[in-house]
């Protein structure tokens, strides 16, 4: 069986690593703040690791899930003194194609492969062990690993190599943000004119503009609920990537621009931690 170790338990890794934990492909886990470590382990029944090195040393594959591309960085060169080679680190978080690249060639230069695949489908899809999973990287070592990835995702796409996930990954995020303005806005209009908005979610997840951000946060957001669910500050930090990405091209995206505008908005009122259908409480200003 394939010894895994989960690095960074905040709402993705956490439920990854309960779920490899009931399978019982849980070699370890690991969190740089202790005190969130200790709740996800709590939570799911496993123990925790006391430092990076010794969960990682007793794992064939190592899956990497933080926030930041620096962060990244800083955790795989720890991976790549604490592992052996023929490991391998897989990173599940977002962060741009350049970081993939080089926390790549770091971990290449000690022979541990490494691949990119990042994920959609939220803190639900997480626990639920339904995300859905964008790999860049050597097909071969991913066919090797998807025993680990079966009981943590309902889909894997290889995308081609390293980058290619982050890549795949950067239009979702675009997508995403296309789809919180059209639905927090729709919704605000249609609380606005005093609809019932249960009814309303009913009746349009079955249509042409039902979606999994109606159906998912339709509802909470009518109710001015907002826990996360994916965080204001990180898709802000994710729309930065892809505004990066086109940085030599001299190529601005309206959505990106205006969500990234909005999401300013939030933080700058403290909602930054809020889930991103909080820019529901900026969309009801219009009809005020």
């Amino acid at each position: 069986m394939l010894k895994t170790t989960v690095i960074g338990l905040g709402a993705m890794g956490a439920g990854m690593a309960g779920n490899l934990h009931r399978s019982g492909m849980l070699a370890a886990a690991w969190n740089r703040t202790r005190a969130r470590g200790e709740e996800a382990a709590q939570c799911h029944g496993f123990t925790l690791s006391t430092t990076l090195a010794s969960a990682a040393q007793c794992a064939d594959l190592v899956i990497t899930s933080v926030s930041a591309d620096q962060d990244l960085l800083d955790v795989v060169a720890q991976l790549a003194q604490a592992m052996q080679a023929g490991d391998i680190v897989l990173d599940t978080s977002t962060t741009s194609m350049e970081t993939a690249q080089q926390a790549a060639d770091l971990l290449a230069a000690h022979g541990i492969h490494f691949l990119d695949g990042p994920v959609s489908g939220g803190k639900e899809g997480a626990e639920k062990g339904k995300m859905v999973m964008m790999v860049g990287g050597n097909e071969k070592i991913l066919q090797h690993i998807m025993p680990a990835l079966d009981v943590i995702t309902r889909k894997v796409m290889h995308m081609g190599s390293i980058g290619s996930g982050q890549a795949t990954k950067a239009v979702n995020q675009i997508m995403v943000a296309g789809i919180n303005q059209a639905v927090t806005e729709a919704m605000a209009f249609g609380q606005h004119t005093g609809l019932d908005m249960h009814k309303v979610v009913d009746v349009l997840s079955d249509g042409a503009a039902g979606n999994w951000f109606l159906q998912h946060r339709g509802l909470t957001m009518c109710q001015d609920t907002f826990d996360p669910g994916f965080k204001v500050a990180l898709h802000k930090k994710d729309l930065h990537i892809c505004q990066q990405m086109l940085t030599d091209k001299d190529i601005r995206l309206p959505v990106v621009e205006m969500t990234l505008v909005h999401y300013d908005r939030l933080l700058e009122s403290g909602y930054g931690d809020e889930d991103i259908s909080a820019l529901f409480r900026l969309k009801k200003t219009l009809f005020q």
